[in-house]
Parts: structure tokens; sequence; C-alpha cells
């Protein structure tokens, strides 16, 4: 009897441990990947995972930054969810290379789907030019469960550079690499849709995986083996403890 509270002990805590791991890795709405090079055009998607037992995600608002605002935005379709693009006027124009723009995508709005329990949705969005005057962009986000709650993923990061309770999707830029340094790129999809606002209801829908690699993604495999390491630990105590058990 003793050696079986001491196995179930240890592999109670193991279990423990385990989930108190992998759980940050969803923690919060991510935009992967999560970096760019500046100057150019990227495809990202805003990850939203539902961290709810008793309600679903039915709405997801993503803003758009007007100090670095951004010439061209399109978005790719979901299935069963309806998206709707806003142009606002910019507090002051902004010279392009495309000339000065006075007005840019201030907000993106994806609701009538259901993200529900244990499950997360990626909302895929074209977008560029990207600044080259700035390290990063951030992305305020609105999560609204069918209950009513809304969470605001909208926190800057702490002073001492831990992260923030909520924070807000930020996407990262980097320099331009050598061989991009004489062009800025061009966007497939947001070239011939500048800007794009019309609802996406009535397009046929497809989705793809983001890009494997992403950072969370390597974050989560990290944690799982790191998880699977604490119970071969816990194994292998519950059969010391068997071997020292008395005759």
């Amino acid at each position: 009897m003793s050696f079986v509270r001491r196995t179930t002990t240890v592999l109670a805590a193991a279990t423990a441990i385990t989930a108190g791991l992998a759980l940050p890795a969803l923690a919060h709405v991510s935009i992967n990947p999560g970096t760019a090079e500046q100057g150019g055009f990227s495809k990202v998607a805003f990850r939203v995972p539902n961290e709810r037992d008793d309600a679903s995600t039915v709405k997801v608002e993503v803003s758009f930054p007007t100090d670095h605002p951004l010439a061209f935005v399109s978005v790719k379709p979901v299935p069963g969810w309806s998206v709707k693009v806003t142009e606002g006027k910019l507090p002051k124009p902004v010279k392009t290379e495309y000339g000065d723009l006075k007005e840019a995508v201030t907000k993106v709005v994806w609701s009538g789907g259901k993200i529900g329990k244990g499950e997360f949705q990626e909302f895929e969005v074209s977008m560029g030019q990207l600044p080259t005057d700035t390290d990063q962009l951030a992305f305020p986000t609105t999560q609204t469960y069918s209950g009513g709650e809304v969470v605001k993923w909208a926190d800057a990061p702490k002073a001492d550079g831990s992260e923030a309770e909520h924070p807000a999707p930020t996407l990262k830029l980097t320099p331009a690499t050598a061989s991009d340094s004489h062009h800025s790129g061009s966007p497939s999809a947001a070239a011939s849709a500048p800007a794009a606002s019309a609802s996406a209801d009535g397009m046929a829908p497809s989705v793809s995986k983001v890009a494997a690699g992403s950072s969370s993604d390597g974050t989560a495999r990290l944690l799982g083996g790191a998880g699977l390491v604490v119970g071969v630990i816990g194994i292998v105590v519950a059969i010391l403890a068997l071997r020292r058990r008395p005759s």
C-alpha cells in the first residue's frame, strides 16, 4: 500500500507539471509567423484559441496601426465566417512609394462563425508594404464569446520585458536581406485589390495551414517534449521505490 501511495503521488505530480507546462502555449491570440522583413509584403495568420469551457468565440476584431498604415490589405475567406474590412482617414498623410497615403485599413472583423471548446481558428491576411522605420507592428485584438464576454488583447510589453497579461499580437520587423534590398516586392493578392473592403460572403472559402515551423508551434513541441521527460522521470522513481520495498 505504501508503494501504491508513493507511485500515485509521483504520477499525479508529473501530470500536474506536464499540464502546467503545456497550457501557456495556447494562452493568447498570436500572429503567425511572428516576423517579417521591412519594406516587403507578408501573409500572416491571426491565431485565435478558445479559452472557455462554457462558451464559443463568435467574433474577432483586429485593429490595424494608423501610425504605420499599410497601403495594401486583403483577407482570405474562412468557411463559416463573414468578414468586414473597414477603411478610415489617417490622422495625417503618410508618404509611400505609391504617393501620399491618406486612408488605410483600420479594422478587420470576422463574425458569424464559431470556435468551440478546445479549438482554435486562423484568420489569414495579406498586407504590405511593411514600414522600414519601426521594428514592430502591434495589432490589438478583441475576442467576443457567445456568452457576451469580451476579452481585449491589447496590452503592450511590460517595462521589465516580461509578457503582459493580455498581450497584443505583434509582428516583429527585421531589416531586409541583401537580395531584397533593391526591391520591395509585390503581393499577388493584395496588389490586385488594395485595401480590400468588401465582405467575403459568397466567395468560395478555403483555408490553408500557416507555414510550419512558426515560433508558437516550436514552443509547443518543446514543452510537449519537456512534459514527456517529466513523465519518464516519474516512472523511474516509481520503479526505484518498488525495488526498495522491504521483503
